[in-house]
C-alpha cells in the first residue's frame, strides 16, 4: 500500500484557523462569565450591604463598651464574659428553649394534620386550602394586636365567649399570668404560622407516589401503619426543612411577646431576641447588645445544623 499524502500547505492552513476558532471559543466563554459576574454582582452587593457589613460591625461592636451617647472603650471579650454571668439573660435563653420546644412540635402536628385534611385534589380542598393559608399573609404585629384586643377582660370577644361558656370570668386577665400569657401566645403563633406548614407539608405529601400507598394497602397496612411506616420516612426532607424553619423562628420570637405581654407578668415571658433589645435600646449599650447578638446567632446556627445532621443521619440509617 502507499503511504498517504500528508498536505503541510493544507495542515498550515487549518492551524490557524483553528486557532482562530480556539480564540472565539475563548471570547465567547469569557463573555458568559461576566455576563454571569454581572448577573450575580446586584445580589453580592445586597449580600455585602445588609448582612456582610452589619455582621462585621456587630462583631466590632461587641468588643467594645458603646454606649449610644459617651465615649467607647475597647473591652475585647468583656461583653461575652459578662453574658455568661448574666442572670436576666440565661433566664431569657432558658424561656426561648422552653417555648421554642412546646411551639415546635404543636405547630408540626397542627400543620400535619391540616396537610392530610386538604391533600385531596378538589374544588373544596383548595377552598380550605386557601382559609387555612389566609392568616400567613397577616402581619405578626396586626396579628399579636388582633389577639390583644380578642382576650381583653371584659371587652375582649373571646373573653366574653369563654366566660358564656362557663370556661373562665369574664374579668380574667390572662396577660396578668404567665401560664396565660404563655397559652395565648401559642394560640397566636399556632394560628399564624400553621398554615404555611400546612403548605410546605401539602408539597412533601403530593411528592410521594400513590403508588406506594397503594402497594402497602395490597399487603394490608391499615391507615395508621401507611402514615408511620410509608408517609413519613418519604416526607423527612420536608419535615427537615419546615424543623429549621419552625425553630428558627421560635428561637428569634420577640413581636409576639413585646406586644401581648410585654415581658410580663413578673419579667417571665422575656425572650432571647427582647432581652437583647432590652440591652441595646432601653439600657442604650449597644456593645452589649451585640455581643447578645452574636451568642444568640451562635445558639441558632448550631441548633439548626444539629437538626440537619441528625436527619441526614436518619435518611443514611
Amino acid at each position: 500500500m502507499t503511504a498517504p499524502v500528508v498536505d503541510r500547505a493544507g495542515s498550515a492552513l487549518r492551524q490557524p484557523s483553528a486557532r482562530r476558532a480556539d480564540r472565539r471559543a475563548g471570547a465567547v466563554q469569557g463573555r458568559r462569565r461576566l455576563t454571569g459576574v454581572l448577573l450575580v454582582l446586584p445580589a453580592l452587593l445586597l449580600l455585602g450591604t445588609f448582612f456582610l457589613y452589619p455582621l462585621a460591625r456587630t462583631v466590632v461592636m461587641s468588643t467594645f463598651t458603646w454606649p449610644l451617647l459617651g465615649n467607647r472603650a475597647f473591652i475585647g471579650l468583656g461583653n461575652y464574659l459578662e453574658a455568661f454571668g448574666d442572670q436576666a439573660f440565661l433566664s431569657a435563653i432558658g424561656f426561648t428553649l422552653v417555648y421554642t420546644l412546646v411551639v415546635t412540635p404543636v405547630l408540626l402536628a397542627v400543620g400535619l394534620v391540616l396537610a392530610g385534611l386538604v391533600q385531596r385534589r378538589t374544588r373544596a380542598a383548595r377552598i380550605f386550602q386557601t382559609v387555612y393559608f389566609l392568616p400567613v399573609v397577616i402581619g405578626l404585629a396586626s396579628a399579636s394586636y388582633l389577639f390583644l384586643f380578642l382576650w381583653q377582660p371584659v371587652i375582649g370577644p373571646t373573653t366574653n365567649l369563654l366566660a358564656g361558656l362557663g370556661v373562665l370570668d369574664v374579668t380574667t386577665n390572662l396577660f396578668g399570668d404567665a401560664v396565660g400569657a404563655f397559652v395565648v401566645v401559642l394560640l397566636l403563633v399556632v394560628w399564624k404560622t400553621a398554615g404555611l406548614q400546612m403548605l410546605l407539608l401539602l408539597s412533601g405529601f403530593q411528592s410521594i407516589p400513590q403508588e406506594v400507598n397503594e402497594a402497602a394497602a395490597v399487603d394490608g397496612a391499615t391507615g395508621w401503619q401507611r402514615f408511620v411506616h410509608v408517609t413519613l420516612p418519604l416526607l423527612r426532607p420536608t419535615l427537615a426543612l419546615v424543623l429549621v424553619f419552625s425553630v428558627a423562628g421560635s428561637l428569634l420570637a420577640f413581636d409576639q411577646f413585646y406586644i401581648l405581654t410585654a415581658g410580663g407578668p413578673d419579667n417571665s415571658t422575656i425572650t432571647a431576641v427582647y432581652q437583647i433589645f432590652r440591652s441595646s435600646f432601653i439600657q442604650l449599650d449597644l456593645g452589649y447588645g451585640a455581643a447578645l447578638s452574636l451568642l444568640l446567632m451562635l445558639v441558632l446556627g448550631l441548633v439548626s445544623a444539629g437538626q440537619l445532621l441528625l436527619l441526614r443521619n436518619s435518611d443514611h440509617s
